[in-house]
C-alpha cells in the first residue's frame, strides 16, 4: 500500500534507523576459506597466485594489472592498503595461504550502504566453493553482524561473468550507468546490483543450505547446484 504524507504526496515507509559502525578491516572464518586484512605478509604469496600462477585474463576488469614485474603489483596492492575508501582483504585457504582479494568500499555507515569491489580470485579459487563462501561470508558481515541496510556490487556491464556472479549470489539487477567510467583507456557502462536487508534472510538461507557440509559428497562435489534465485 502506498504511504501518503500530510499533502497526499506518496513517499517511503518509515524506517528504524539510525546511523552503524564504519565497515572496518576484520578476520571472517569459514569452512573452506578465511577471509582476513591486507598486510605486509600477504604480498609475496598472493604474486604468486595471482600473478605467477593464474592467467592474465583475470585483470581484463580490474582497474590495475596485467603486470610485467612483481614491483608493479606490489605497487597496486600498496595503493589498495592506503586509499582511505577502501577496506581491503585478502581471501586465504584454511591453512592461511593468500588465493584472492576482495574489499569493502563506498562505505556509507549513516545509510547502512556497502559495496564489495576489487574482487580477484586466483585460478586456483575460481569456481571453488571457497570462492562462494567468502562472499558469503563478507556479505554476512556487513548486513548481520553491522546491521547495514544496503550491500552492493557493481561491474563492467561488459563482463559476463561477474553479472552471473553477482546473480547467482543473490544480487538483484538495477540498471546500468552508462558511460560511467574510463579506465585502461576505455569506456566502462557500469552494472549496478545490490541486496537488501529485507531480501537477506532468504539469500541468506539459500546460501547457507548450499554450503552446508551435508550438500557435498566425501570428494568435495556439490550434491544440488546453487543456481539462481527464483524471480
Amino acid at each position: 500500500m502506498t504511504r501518503t504524507n500530510e499533502f497526499g504526496q506518496p513517499v517511503g515507509v518509515a524506517v528504524d534507523w539510525s546511523p552503524r559502525a564504519p565497515v572496518a578491516p576484520v578476520t571472517l572464518v569459514g569452512r573452506t576459506c578465511r577471509v582476513e586484512p591486507l598486510s605486509g605478509h600477504h604480498l609475496d604469496q598472493l604474486h604468486e597466485a595471482l600473478v605467477l600462477r593464474s592467467e592474465p585474463r583475470l585483470w581484463t576488469y580490474l582497474p590495475a594489472g596485467p603486470f610485467a614485474d612483481k614491483a608493479g603489483f606490489l605497487g597496486a596492492l600498496r595503493a589498495l592498503a592506503d586509499d582511505p575508501g577502501l577496506v581491503p582483504h585478502v581471501i586465504c585457504t584454511p591453512d592461511g595461504r593468500p588465493v584472492g582479494t576482495a574489499s569493502y568500499l563506498r562505505v556509507d555507515a549513516r545509510n547502512g550502504s556497502a559495496e564489495v569491489g576489487w574482487i580477484a580470485y586466483a585460478d586456483e579459487l575460481q569456481r571453488t566453493t571457497a570462492a562462494t563462501e567468502a562472499m558469503y561470508l563478507m556479505m554476512r558481515h556487513v548486513l548481520d553482524d553491522l546491521g547495514y541496510r544496503r550491500y552492493e556490487w557493481k561491474c563492467d556491464d561488459l563482463n559476463a561473468p561477474s553479472r552471473a556472479a553477482a546473480e547467482r549470489l543473490g544480487f538483484r539487477y538495477e540498471g546500468t550507468f552508462r558511460h560511467a567510467l574510463v579506465y585502461k583507456g576505455r569506456n566502462r557502462d557500469t552494472a549496478w546490483f545490490s541486496i537488501t536487508d529485507v531480501e537477506w534472510p532468504a539469500v541468506r538461507e539459500r546460501l547457507e543450505a548450499w554450503l552446508a557440509p551435508g550438500n557435498f559428497d566425501p570428494d568435495g562435489n556439490q550434491v544440488a547446484a546453487l543456481g539462481r534465485p527464483a524471480g
